[in-house]
C-alpha cells in the first residue's frame, strides 16, 4: 500500500505565457538586429550591464587570478573527473563497418558538431561546476569551436570561481552576458560568426524558454525545469543523513522538489522530524524551508517493489538509494537522470566532483532521455556502398517494396539499375495492385 505521509502543496510552475512572450521578443530582436547595440540593450536591462561583451583568454585569467590555489586545485580535480569520464563515454562510442549481405557495406560514423554553446548560470550561486560540466564535455566530444557565456551582476565582473573554471576548460570564446539574449546570441553566431549547433547548460525560466523556442534550429541538452531529487531509503538508512541529503537539494530553489520514498514508517517520521532542524541550521534557510514546505513529499510503501514503482513514476532527475541490496536497485530502476548508490554517494558529489554530468532531465523527461554526455555533441550518421552483384538482390526487393507502398518513382530507380547491370536477365517490374489485379 502506498501512503503519502507528506504531500506537496504546490507543483513547480511559472507564468508560462508571460515568459514565452518576453522571450519571443528577445529572440526576434537578436535575430533581426543581433549587433552590439541590441545585445547591450538587453544586457543592461536584465543585469545593469555596461561593460564588455567578450572577454579574451588573458582577461579571463586576470579575473581568476585572485582565487586561492586550493580552490584552483579543487576545480582542476573536478575538471579532470568530468573530462576523464566524458572521454570514456566517447571511447565507448564506436564507428564500424559491416556486411550483413555479401557485397553490401554498411557503416556508422561519429561526427562532432561544428560549434557548441555552453550557458553558465550566474544567479543565486556561483555555478563553477556547471562551467566544467558543459565545456569539458563538449571538448571531450571533439567539438572544434566552443562558445561559453555567463552573466555579470554589475556589468563589470563575474564571480572569480566561474572565471577560474572557465580558464581551466578553455572555451574558444567567452561572452559576458546571460539570459535569453545570450542563448539567442549563441544560436545566431553573434560576435563569432559561428552559429551554435547545440546549446547546453542550466539556467532560469527565460534561459529554458529560449532553448525551447530555438529547439529545431539548434539542438539542446534537455528541457530543463527546477532541480529535483528523490531518496529511496529503508530501515537500515541513517535518518539524519537522509534529512541532510534532502535539505542539500532543497536549497537549489524555492520550487525544487525533494522526495523520500521508504518502507519504514519509523524512518519516515524521524526524517520528517529532522528536516526543520537541518534546514534551520543553514546560514540562509529561507529557500530550503520554502522548498520543503511547498514541494517536499514523503511516500510510505509496503514493499520494495512498491518503492520501485513510485520512483519510476516520479522519473526524478537525481535518485539516491540508501538501502540493503544496492545491486537489486541498480538492476531494476530504469527512470532517472543519474543514480547514486549507497550512503557514500550523495547527490552533491555528482553535482560537483564525481565526474558524471549534473546537467540532467527533469519533469519526468528521464522516461525517455538521459543527461548531458558527449553523445549530445556527436552526430551518429550512416553510409552505404555495394557491389553491382549485390545490387541485384537489393534492387529486386527495393523495387517490390516500393510498388507495395505505391511509390512507383522509387521502384523505377531500382528497375533502371537492374536493367543496366543485368541486361540479359528478366525481372518482374509489374505495378503492384492491392486488389490483386495486375
Amino acid at each position: 500500500m502506498i501512503t503519502y505521509l507528506k504531500k506537496a502543496i504546490k507543483t513547480p510552475e511559472s507564468d508560462e505565457a508571460e515568459t514565452r512572450e518576453i522571450v519571443e521578443k528577445i529572440i526576434k530582436a537578436v535575430r533581426e538586429n543581433g549587433d552590439d547595440e541590441i545585445l547591450r540593450h538587453y544586457s543592461a536591462k536584465f543585469k545593469n550591464w555596461k561593460g564588455k561583451l567578450i572577454l579574451s583568454a588573458d582577461e579571463i585569467e586576470q579575473r581568476a587570478k585572485n582565487i586561492p590555489e586550493t580552490i584552483r586545485e579543487d576545480l582542476t580535480f573536478a575538471y579532470e573527473q568530468v573530462y576523464g569520464f566524458a572521454m570514456k563515454q566517447r571511447e565507448s562510442m564506436q564507428e564500424f563497418e559491416t556486411e550483413i549481405t555479401p557485397g553490401v557495406t554498411l557503416g556508422q560514423r561519429l561526427i562532432p558538431c561544428d560549434c557548441a554553446g555552453c550557458y553558465i548560470p550566474g544567479g543565486l550561486f556561483a555555478h563553477a561546476a556547471s562551467a566544467i560540466m558543459s565545456i569539458a564535455t563538449a571538448k571531450a566530444a571533439g567539438v572544434p569551436f566552443v562558445v561559453a557565456c555567463s552573466p555579470s551582476h554589475d556589468g563589470e565582473t563575474i564571480n572569480p570561481a566561474i572565471m577560474c573554471a572557465v580558464s581551466i576548460c578553455r572555451p574558444d570564446v567567452f561572452m559576458m552576458m546571460g539570459g535569453a539574449h545570450a542563448i539567442a546570441a549563441m544560436a545566431y553566431g553573434n560576435f563569432t560568426g559561428k552559429p551554435a549547433d547545440v546549446i547546453v547548460g542550466p539556467g532560469n525560466r527565460f534561459v529554458a524558454e529560449a532553448k525551447r523556442q530555438l529547439f529545431g534550429k539548434i539542438g539542446i541538452d534537455v528541457f530543463a525545469g527546477p532541480t529535483e531529487s528523490l531518496v529511496i531509503a529503508d530501515k537500515t538508512a541513517d535518518p539524519y543523513m537522509v534529512a541532510i541529503d534532502l535539505m542539500s537539494q532543497a536549497e537549489h530553489g524555492y520550487d525544487s522538489p525533494v522526495w523520500l520514498v521508504t518502507d519504514s514508517k519509523e524512518l519516515a517520521e524521524t526524517v520528517m522530524n529532522e528536516m526543520p532542524k537541518v534546514i534551520a541550521d543553514l546560514p540562509e534557510p529561507k529557500v530550503a524551508k520554502a522548498s520543503w514546505r511547498d514541494y517536499g513529499e514523503v511516500v510510505l510503501c509496503s514493499t520494495r517493489e512498491e518503492m520501485l514503482e513510485v520512483s519510476n513514476d516520479y522519473a526524478a532527475e537525481h535518485v539516491q538509494v540508501i538501502v540493503e541490496d544496492l545491486d537489486w536497485w541498480l538492476d531494476n530502476l530504469s527512470k532517472y537522470g543519474s543514480l547514486f548508490l549507497g550512503e557514500e554517494c550523495t547527490v552533491p558529489y555528482g553535482d560537483k566532483t564525481t565526474g558524471t554530468n549534473h546537467i540532467l532531465p527533469t519533469n519526468k523527461a528521464a522516461r525517455y532521455s538521459g543527461g548531458l554526455s558527449v553523445g549530445k555533441f556527436i552526430k551518429v550518421v550512416t553510409y552505404q556502398r555495394m557491389t553491382r552483384q549485390a545490387s541485384k538482390r537489393i534492387g529486386e526487393v527495393a523495387s517490390r517494396i516500393s510498388r507495395l507502398e505505391g511509390m512507383e518513382g522509387h521502384a523505377r530507380a531500382a528497375d533502371v539499375r537492374l536493367r543496366k547491370y543485368f541486361p540479359d536477365e528478366k525481372f518482374d517490374f509489374e505495378v503492384y495492385d492491392p486488389k490483386g489485379e495486375r
